[in-house]
């Protein structure tokens, strides 16, 4: 039994034993003895140390495997290696690509593939690309960088399909990140005016106010439409609000102005948003008003139109009856309580020499405090803080005006001296007091 058993490889090998034959005491008596022991199940070998040739996954391999007409013998010699194979099968089934060397290349979103690395429109679009990428990543060199991008751009822009290029590619960055939106108003305001082709079909303004039209005639499919419809819709109202506030259009008599067409969009956009109060529209309508709120109420004042005062009492009427979350009905009230004070606005204050309580509401804030001879706080309240506040300021005013001209105030000497010889009878009692206890202590 023991010469037809194959061992596997190391099973023979002693463990801290003598390998020599009948020397060691187990090898002489225990050893042989289980060995001829009938009914005695043999020891467990340990698995092999080393492992069995990996076999690749082939297609003549896999059908071997499933043809049955394989013996068994076979079979149960090569388990473990059909075992492998049969795992490798399933491995290389299921990491099988479905790439393919057809597909069409990749593009990173709102990127203008050029067919023709030689156009000139092709490559003036790739520049305005790598420019508005420039200004998403540091809007602070808006400054300094503009002029040099729009005297390129007037050399490089020189056809209609090229100008609606642009204008689109504006835009699709404008609307497709949230951060530009600012940023590219103030890009649009200025090349509308620095711009030199205008073709028939309309300069730079005009065919930017073309693309923002299209988008507003689908307001009110766009207010009820699913959530990646609004959430378009949102950036291109945000969008067209900072193009009301930056976009300027010379009028009849040079004055700058603001785009009135812009003006009615947004009161209609609102008028859009409202009437579909999910979560989104409100929180959107929000975020134009605090935006746009002061500038279009002066607009409207101007006219007077009281749309503000209808677009207030249909947010009153969403808070009260709206199945919104609580969170944006907080954020209604604190929009209606900003629209009561005059959108958080305060009125330019007049210089120091100019302001008088009368025409400063701010004449006594952050002053210091004054104290009496008591100890009690000499406050703005006070019938006579106002005269003798006054009387302070304009002797400071006097001593500052002295010390610039390099002057001395009238009477010479220092100013802040008091030239009275007498001191206050309770000072002067006090101090008569304190020269008797010093008398008296010493010895």
């Amino acid at each position: 039994m023991a010469d037809n058993f194959d061992r596997a490889p190391g099973a023979g090998r002693g463990r801290g034993r003598g390998s020599s034959g009948g020397q060691g005491p187990q090898e002489g008596g225990r050893i042989p003895a289980l060995r001829g022991a009938v009914g005695v199940a043999q020891p467990k070998l340990r698995p092999p140390m080393t492992t069995p040739p990996v076999v690749e996954c082939t297609i003549s391999d896999s059908r071997k495997l499933e043809d049955p007409r394989g013996t068994q013998d076979k079979f149960t010699t090569n388990a473990y290696s059909a075992a492998v194979v049969k795992t490798q099968k399933t491995d290389c089934s299921s990491q099988q690509s479905q790439l393919s060397v057809n597909a069409p290349e990749f593009y990173p979103q709102n990127y203008l593939s050029s067919a023709d690395s030689g156009n000139e429109d092709d490559q003036s679009l790739n520049f305005v690309q790598r420019f508005l990428h420039h200004l998403t990543e540091q809007p602070g060199s808006f400054e300094g960088e503009i002029d040099s991008f729009t005297a390129t751009v007037n050399k490089v822009v020189t056809t209609e399909k090229a100008l609606r290029r642009l204008v689109e590619c504006i835009y699709q960055q404008a609307t497709a990140i949230t951060n530009f939106s600012y940023t590219g108003a103030r890009l649009c305001n200025h090349l509308s005016h620095h711009l030199a082709i205008s073709p028939q079909s309309g300069n730079f303004r005009q065919l930017l106010l073309l693309r923002c039209q299209t988008e507003y005639e689908k307001r009110n499919q766009a207010a009820k439409g699913d959530e990646a419809t609004r959430k378009q819709f949102h950036a291109f109202v945000l969008f067209l609000g900072e193009l009301y506030l930056h976009l300027e259009i010379k009028g009849t008599k040079d004055q700058m102005t603001r785009a009135e067409i812009l003006q009615i969009a947004l009161l209609e956009l609102l008028k859009s948003l409202f009437p579909h109060p999910f979560d989104s529209n409100i929180i959107c309508a929000v975020k134009l008003l605090k935006l746009t709120g002061s500038v279009l109420e002066d607009a409207l004042r101007e006219k007077g139109k009281a749309d503000m005062d209808d677009i207030i009492q249909t947010i009153e009427d969403i808070i009260l009856d709206a199945d919104c979350s609580r969170d944006v009905k907080y954020m209604l009230l604190k929009l209606v309580e900003l629209r009561s004070s005059n959108w958080g606005r305060i009125y330019t204050v007049t210089t120091n020499h100019e302001a008088t309580p009368e025409n400063d509401p701010n004449y006594f804030m952050n002053e210091p405090t004054f104290y009496t001879s008591e100890g009690i706080p000499f406050t703005a309240d006070d019938p006579d803080y106002q005269e003798k506040y006054q009387d302070l300021l304009d002797h400071e005013y006097m001593l500052h005006g002295y010390y610039e001209n390099g002057t001395d105030p009238p009477g010479g000497g220092d100013p802040f001296s008091c030239d009275e010889d007498e001191m206050d009878p309770e000072i002067a009692e006090a101090y008569e007091k304190f020269c008797l206890e010093c008398e008296q202590r010493k010895p």
